[in-house]
């Protein structure tokens, strides 16, 4: 049996955020609603205002549900709000009261599509880092020729030492070891060059530090190696992260706009459209950003998933089953373990 397969037989709950995002209620509740009905063990709590939560419960004409309860929170975090606002004056909003419920063992996950600053922040306040991590760090999915590139750090850190890099390649290596059943999977540094000679001094003494780890480390990678899939699991400061994550966003923006238009340009064009949508719909699916929505907060102890703000019920049902799919194959310990097997847990590392 793989691992995946045993894990998905384990009950989990997941706290959810039911007031985030740009849509709050309307497209929280409906994805909760529809990956319960598709998972007969996952539980889930709503968390928010009661009288918003169940209102939209009786609009979708969902009865008493014995795996599905609503917990009261009575503020909301607002998505300009600063993380320093919400942390002081918001105790009892619906992404406090959920992060809680994982402090405090009640759920398993949190899930919000919340203000990223302030849900970062609390998270960290109140689940505290891994020992042997120095810093939480943004991941996520991103598609590629063969399926699928992990990548971190997506933003949270500008500024990394070679050893934050370190841990990033362990917690990034782990959590696709226990989602995609790879045992081993390859990890790559991202650089401007694939030598050992390329990079600046961080890059270099981070590719150090993974050479002589018991991670599958790949070496240097470039940007395009991202999308080739050349490695599982690809490495690099916040900073490039969130600067590559969102070249990458606009430039599908521009693709499809620039295809758009020129099928729209005459008739014969336009009738060229009609012969090709059914590859173009194919394509559309293969890059619909709502499939790779949701991205954990890694290096927490706890399980915290950031669906985007904008998140239709789609985009944040695949959320929820990214923060399911942690919860039910053990990420936490797996981490924890290969942290240990590093020797990183020790007092002295910083």
């Amino acid at each position: 049996m793989t691992t995946g397969q045993h894990a998905h037989s384990q009950e989990v709950v997941i706290a959810i955020d039911a007031m985030g995002g740009d849509h709050g209620p309307h497209v929280t509740v409906p994805a909760a609603v529809r990956i319960l009905k598709e998972n007969p063990n996952l539980n889930i709590i709503l968390v928010g205002l009661t009288a918003s939560v169940e209102a939209e419960l009786k609009a979708l004409h969902i009865t008493p549900h014995p795996r599905l309860r609503v917990q009261h929170a009575s503020e909301v975090v607002l998505m300009d709000e600063s993380p320093q606002s919400a942390m002081k004056n918001k105790k009892d909003s619906s992404m406090r009261v959920a992060i809680n419920m994982v402090k405090t063992g009640e759920a398993q996950a949190c899930v919000s599509a919340g203000n990223t600053g302030a849900l970062m922040a609390t998270a960290r306040f109140v689940l505290k880092t891994l020992p042997g991590i120095d810093r939480p760090a943004i991941a996520s999915t991103l598609p590629s020729e063969k399926g699928s590139t992990f990548m971190l750090d997506l933003g949270a850190n500008a500024d990394c030492t070679p050893e934050h890099l370190y841990q990033f390649a362990i917690m990034g290596a782990m959590v696709v070891s226990c989602i995609s059943n790879k045992p081993n999977p390859t990890v790559g540094l991202l650089n401007i060059g694939s030598e050992d000679i390329k990079g600046n001094e961080v890059a270099k003494q981070a590719a150090e530090l993974l050479r002589g780890s018991h991670l599958n480390f790949y070496g240097n990678v470039e940007g395009d190696d991202i999308f080739k899939g050349t490695t599982d699991v690809v490495v690099c400061d916040g900073f490039v992260g969130n600067v590559a994550l969102k070249t990458t966003e606009g430039l599908a923006h521009m693709m499809g706009k620039f295809l758009t238009q020129e099928f729209k340009r005459n008739w014969l064009t336009k009738l060229m459209a009609l012969g090709a949508f059914p590859v173009l719909k194919a394509f559309k699916k293969r890059l619909d950003p709502r499939r790779y929505n949701g991205a954990s907060f890694l290096g927490l102890r706890g399980i915290v998933v950031k669906s985007h703000g904008g998140a239709d019920s789609i985009g944040f049902y695949h959320a929820i089953h990214v923060a399911m799919e942690e919860a039910q194959s053990g990420v936490l310990k797996r981490i924890q373990a290969q942290l240990e097997i590093e020797h990183l847990t020790s007092s002295e590392q910083s």
